[in-house]
């Protein structure tokens, strides 16, 4: 069965351009140009992934991703974007999306976080048992995307799990940046780069709660992920 993704644009020349290109590439996609309508769009088909724009008409698309992460935990979302502030790129991050790419933006790149999105998610479905990792007084659970601080839960999303796992892996070791790039984003694209700098931005802040845990930055190198 082809790929299903629910597209939200509200530019209709170029929601119309995309949704074409992609349903020639083999996906099933109903495109959605007003914001109200998304949550029922999304009940009726039951995407795969979801694209989803930020300046949407009636309820804007930072809402609805809140909306959408909370009815559907493990669905993938990417936001499309013409905003490009650090700013916007980490509220993209805390409503919800998966990744963020920015306008104008070239279909080959679309369909390769589509399909990296995709792979994450059958990789962590596929997934036998659940593995726990001690990280410092946090229990990690890849599988489950979850992260534990005693009773508090995080439910975490693909890359942010991908991403952590591999600094635990690597735990107390200098980790090359351009590595982790390749590993997990496939490429180290500036753009990429920037990505995971909003991503290590996030992680620190859910590690907050054990002083002994620690995601410092080298500057030119990479980071090192100090636990103990």
């Amino acid at each position: 069965m082809p790929t299903k993704i629910l597209y939200v644009e509200d530019e209709a020349a170029l929601g119309y351009i995309v949704k074409d290109a992609l349903i020639a590439r083999g996906y099933e996609v109903q495109l959605v140009e007003d914001g109200s309508e998304v949550i029922a769009a999304c009940e009726a088909m039951q995407p795969d992934i979801c694209l989803l724009d930020v300046m949407l008409p009636n309820v804007d698309g930072f809402s609805i991703g809140q909306q959408l992460r909370q009815k559907y935990p493990s669905l993938p979302i990417i936001f499309l974007t013409a905003k490009n502030e650090t700013a916007d790129v980490l509220k993209g991050f805390q409503s919800g999306g998966n990744d963020y790419i920015r306008k104008p933006f070239s279909l080959e790149e679309l369909i390769v976080r589509i399909e990296n999105l995709l792979s994450l998610q059958i990789a962590s479905k596929r997934s036998g048992k659940v593995t726990l990792l001690e990280v410092g007084l946090y229990n990690f659970y890849p599988q489950k995307m979850e992260l534990h601080f005693h009773k508090k839960v995080r439910k975490l999303t693909y890359r942010e799990t991908e991403l952590l796992k591999a600094l635990v892996q690597q735990k107390n070791e200098v980790i090359q940046k351009n590595e982790l790039l390749i590993e997990i984003w496939g490429d180290d694209t500036i753009s990429n780069a920037r990505s995971m700098d909003v991503y290590i931005t996030k992680l620190r802040s859910y590690l907050t709660d054990d002083p002994t845990v620690q995601l410092l930055t080298l500057r030119g190198v990479g980071y090192r992920f100090v636990i103990g």
